[in-house]
Parts: C-alpha cells; structure tokens; sequence
C-alpha cells in the first residue's frame, strides 16, 4: 500500500461508480483501504459493483436511484450504514453523452444530457452534503474537455460540462471556508470506456483518435482514479476550485480530433 494513499476508514461514495472511469476510481481507494459505496440508476450494476469492491475486504455500500429526482436521491443516501453518512470524500461522476449535430437534436435529448451532467451534479451535491465529514472533507466532480472546447456533435455535453466547472468553481469559493474542497478532474480519451465506444467505435475511428492525444496513446481509468486519490489525499489539502486535465495533453492541443470523422468512420 502506498504511504501517501492510505485511505484506512475514509468513507468513500462514487455517484455513477458501477461502470467506466467511475468505477476504476471506486476501486483505487478500495484497492488504498477506503470504504467505498457506489450509487447509479441501475440496482443490478450497483449489486455486480459492490460484489467487485467487496473483494478488496473493506466495507462496502450501495444504492440505485436518478439524480434528476432529489426524493429519490435522498431516499438513496438515508439507506447508506452509518460509516457513510460521513463521507470524506464525494465523487460526482454521472454522465449521459451521444453525438448529434446541433440542429438535430432534440429539445428532449438536449434536456437530458444537461439535466444528468448538470442539474444531477447540483442535485448531489446539495443532497449529499449533510453527508460530509464534519471539518474536513473534499468533493470531486467528473467533467470533460467539452467543456471548455467546442466540439460538433457535442453542443449538449459541451453545455452541460461547462456548468458543471462553474458549478465546481463555485461549490469551492462557498465551502471552502467550511474545508470541504472542491475540485474538477477532466478525463481525455481514456480506453475501455462506453464513452470511448460510442465515439470510436472502429479501429479506424481509434487510431484517428489515439494520434490526436500528444502522448499517442489512450489513457487509463486507473490513471483517472490516481488523480482522485491524489486530491483526497493529504498531499492535495490546499487545493481547491481546480479543473485538472488527467488527459495526456489532449485538451492542451486543443484536443484536436474530428468527431464527425469519427462517426462517420463508423
């Protein structure tokens, strides 16, 4: 166990933590001794996810409910054993994303990629935060480079992630004075993800997409959870309202990549 991720009896909760990014970030603190439990719409993947994190020998949780609704989300939270109704760190990491040109989309899918990522993120947030370690905790919310770089096909996620960094922003500037911290990590191209499957879902489409990334290569959902961790960690206790890019330089190149070319790829 590495000395600096020591996460012994920190109380971990992952909204969006049966799959994904989201997942590999549960397992890198339960891999580090933390008690973790995940939360998403489906009870089966919550039951598959804790089986996996319960491996690792610590305490695990879980509940299935939709962020876009606050009674259910609430109901979730009560239902947690009491190590979790102090958690020391929060990870906001639900996400709905499909491409669709702008002026095809529709008002209901618009809706619902903005109320998932947005509205679900401040739903979290403001429910889960009676659930806070008392003096010293730290919120981690998931966004995406689309939120500070237009792409097509993206207008709703691009949307959305970008009031999920004011969000981020704002969260630090009113609780930090209460030490929670609140920070942003923005995943680039990582590899076995549905996010990676809908957008390149062609050898052609990846290897467009991998020699977009700087390091030439995709990243990994351990590579996310490393960053997770660090922030967590007692090496990251001054850190506060940042949006860090854990994405191999993508964004840094203005992660240039046709994500029509993409599609059409397919």
């Amino acid at each position: 166990m590495n000395h600096w991720l020591d996460f012994e009896d920190h109380n971990v909760l992952v909204v969006g933590g049966t799959s994904g990014i989201n997942l590999g970030i549960a397992e890198g603190f339960a891999e580090q001794g933390a008690n973790v439990a995940v939360a998403s719409r489906s009870q089966d993947k919550v039951d598959a996810a804790m089986e996996r994190l319960a491996a690792h020998g610590r305490k695990v949780g879980g509940f299935s409910a939709d962020v876009r609704d606050p009674v259910e989300l609430k109901a979730g939270l009560e239902s947690l054993d009491r190590p979790f109704h102090e958690l020391d760190t929060l990870v906001i990491g639900q996400a709905g994303n499909f491409p669709a040109p702008a002026m095809k989309l529709s008002p209901q899918g618009f809706k619902a990629v903005v109320d998932i990522d947005l509205l679900g993120s401040f739903n979290v947030a403001r429910l889960a935060h009676d659930f806070l370690a008392k003096g010293k905790a730290n919120i981690i919310t998931i966004s995406a480079p689309q939120a500070f770089i237009p792409m097509a096909l993206q207008v709703h996620v691009c949307a959305a992630k970008a009031g999920v960094d004011m969000l981020t922003r704002v969260l630090a500037l009113e609780l930090g004075p209460r030490n929670i911290r609140v920070n942003a990590i923005v995943p680039g191209p990582i590899d076995d993800t549905e996010g990676m499957a809908r957008l390149a879902p062609t050898e052609e489409a990846r290897r467009i997409c991998r020699d977009s990334v700087p390091m030439k290569r995709f990243g990994t959902a351990r590579e996310i959870a490393n960053c997770a961790m660090f922030l967590a960690s007692p090496l990251a206790e001054y850190i506060n309202g940042a949006i860090i890019p854990v994405d191999g330089g993508w964004s840094a190149a203005g992660a240039a990549v046709d994500l029509e070319s993409l599609v059409s790829s397919r």
